[in-house]
């Protein structure tokens, strides 16, 4: 694969830009200059109750959540897109209010279109199992897009999906992660 990526998207208003548990988005600094703290290892934006305000007063809808058979669902469906498009899924965790996945892909797409790819097949999978909200959608508008410079950031992009998410609904990895993460697992119990 020529490039890899790490990508996030989250269930509607469930995780508000602003609300202080640390978000990664553009925002505007105090010279005017806009700054995106979305580079893997650096700290994400926390606490701004002027933004999280904003993005209230602009819902158009109750939050949503997944539980576990939406979670599996999602797996299922987001290892499908990925064979039939010909990228490579490395890891995949499905949270109650969002959504991590490790992806290789051939050439240079926008990872925009990959991340929308990923989102509106894990919406049809999800409507499968219960009718779309009455505004239209399960997720936020768009989602962080973290490129994976080489094969130390994508080992540690597999790392963080597959056993640093909190609680996950369903996770899954490639089978050459297997001896990483195991490894990893052996590691993180030792005294």
């Amino acid at each position: 694969m020529d490039r890899y990526w790490l990508l996030t998207w989250t269930c509607y208003v469930t995780w508000l830009s602003g609300n202080g548990h640390g978000f990664v988005g553009n925002l505007r600094e105090a010279d005017g200059s806009h700054v995106n703290h979305n580079i893997p290892g650096t700290p994400c934006d926390t606490d701004f109750p002027l933004l999280e305000a904003w993005v209230r007063q602009h819902m158009t809808g109750d939050p949503v959540s997944l539980g576990k058979p939406e979670a599996d669902a999602m797996i299922a469906q987001l290892q499908e897109t990925a064979r039939v498009r010909k990228w490579s899924l490395e890891a995949a965790s499905v949270m109650f209010n969002h959504t991590h996945v490790v992806v290789g892909v051939p050439g240079d797409p926008e990872p925009g279109h990959v991340l929308e790819t990923f989102k509106s097949w894990a919406t049809r999978a999800i409507k499968t199992l219960r009718t779309l909200p009455p505004n239209g959608t399960f997720w936020t508008a768009k989602g962080s897009k973290r490129k994976l410079e080489d094969e130390r950031v994508v080992k540690t992009a597999v790392v963080y999906v597959a056993k640093k998410q909190p609680h996950p609904l369903a996770t899954w990895w490639a089978t050459p992660w297997q001896e990483l993460l195991e490894d990893w697992d052996l590691a993180s119990r030792a005294p």
